[in-house]
């Protein structure tokens, strides 16, 4: 017996993303904005395929996301911030309320939704994953726009077998 594994191309042309961005915490923000549009285009994805939306903070990202999900003109969106604990338990229901909704959005839309909130300790911590993390995101979105382009013709056929051979559809 042989199971056929499919693994999505990282290729991006002809991609339309929505990326949502927090300014709380701005220098995390931006850097994880300048490597996630950096490794977008390196992905193949046109400047003029991307909207990029700017909210207070993480708490408002889920709403905008939502927002752009029911339009249905994106093929991924990507969330970008970062909540960085303090003295209080603001840090837990900031970082767990706007996970929740950005899952909610990909689960209620049937999107994908790469998340790329940061919950850190220190400014410091943020700072060094924010280009990692950043790029990761659009890696992600890129991959699964194309799973899930792949898993719309798998739906639309009863031959699996046709769908593995030809892969991401046009």
């Amino acid at each position: 017996m042989s199971v056929e594994l499919f693994q999505a191309e990282p290729e991006g042309a002809d991609l339309r993303i929505g990326i949502v961005q927090s300014r709380f915490n701005e220098p995390v923000c931006t850097a994880l904005r300048e490597a996630c549009l950096a490794e977008l285009a390196r992905l193949g994805v046109s400047d003029d395929d991307i909207v990029l939306c700017s909210v207070p903070g993480a708490l408002e990202i889920p709403f905008v996301l939502h927002r752009m999900a029911g339009t249905g003109s994106f093929d991924a969106l990507i969330a970008l911030g970062a909540v960085i604990r303090g003295e209080t338990y603001h840090f837990e229901l900031v970082a767990n309320e706007s996970g929740s909704g950005i899952q909610g959005v990909a689960t209620e839309f049937g999107v994908p939704v790469a998340n790329a909130v940061l919950t850190t300790n220190t400014d410091e911590q943020a700072m060094v994953r924010a280009p990692v993390k950043g790029a990761e995101a659009a890696r992600v979105a890129v991959e699964m726009a194309r799973l899930s382009d792949w898993l719309d013709d798998l739906e639309s056929t009863d031959d699996i077998g046709w769908a593995l051979e030809n892969g991401v559809r046009d």
